[in-house]
C-alpha cells in the first residue's frame, strides 16, 4: 500500500474523535470540523471516516438506532447503548474478561473469531436518576 498522503482535514476529524468520549456520528464530526474548516464538505467528512477506520486509527459502531458512530479510542472495549437517551458509552472490561469472551465464543462457533464488538443495552446512570427524580 502506498504511503498516506498527510492531510490537515483527517488530522483534526482524529484529533476531535480523540477528544471525546460521545461516539459521534458523522454529521456531529463535520459540526466539529468545520469550526476550523468551513468550506469542508460533509462528504470528506464521511470518506476520511471510512478511510481512519480502514486503517485502524478510529472504530466505526453501528448503533441499534441506525445512525453510525464513531470511537478514535481503538484499543479492544465494548460499549454500553442507552435505550433512553440513544448514548453509546464506553464499557471498561478488564482485557482479561473480553479475551474470555472471545474465547467462549470461539469454542461454541466453527470458524476463526479474531474479535468481538459487544453492545450492551439498558438505561445509563443520567437516565436512571431522572427517571428515580421523577418517580420520587
Amino acid at each position: 500500500m502506498a504511503a498516506l498522503k498527510y492531510s490537515r482535514q483527517r488530522e483534526s476529524i482524529k484529533t476531535y474523535l480523540l477528544s471525546t468520549n460521545e461516539h459521534p456520528s458523522a454529521d456531529i464530526v463535520y459540526q466539529h470540523v468545520r469550526e476550523d474548516f468551513p468550506n469542508i464538505s460533509l462528504g470528506t467528512v464521511y470518506r476520511n471516516l471510512r478511510l481512519l477506520t480502514e486503517i485502524g486509527e478510529a472504530v466505526k459502531i453501528t448503533s441499534p438506532d441506525g445512525v453510525d458512530r464513531f470511537d478514535g479510542f481503538v484499543l479492544p472495549h465494548n460499549h454500553f447503548f442507552c435505550t433512553c437517551c440513544r448514548r453509546i458509552l464506553d464499557l471498561d472490561l478488564d482485557m482479561a474478561e473480553i479475551t474470555r469472551l472471545n474465547q467462549s465464543a470461539a469454542e461454541n462457533f466453527d470458524g476463526l473469531i479474531e474479535s468481538s464488538n459487544t453492545i450492551f443495552y439498558g438505561t445509563c446512570g443520567d437516565c436512571s436518576k431522572v427517571s428515580q427524580a421523577r418517580s420520587s
